[in-house]
């Protein structure tokens, strides 16, 4: 092997991403859980009638009553 190529793998070893810790695994799922229920719940208590013709048929395709 080459200085070169042992300096090459040295430097893709150290390339590698840290392990992501469990607690910023659950802040991230809270958050997207938080932001689709929010999302979620905002277009099905909407009294716009722009925003429930939009969203009329994601809310009965996700089971979600609106009438």
């Amino acid at each position: 092997m080459s200085i070169n190529s042992i300096q090459a793998g040295q430097a893709h070893a150290s390339a590698h991403a840290r392990p992501v810790a469990l607690k910023d695994k659950l802040v991230a799922a809270l958050m997207a859980a938080s932001l689709g229920a929010v999302l979620l719940f905002g277009a099905g208590f909407a009294s716009m009638e722009a925003l429930h013709n939009a969203a009329h048929d994601s809310r009965h395709s996700a089971g979600f009553p609106c009438h």
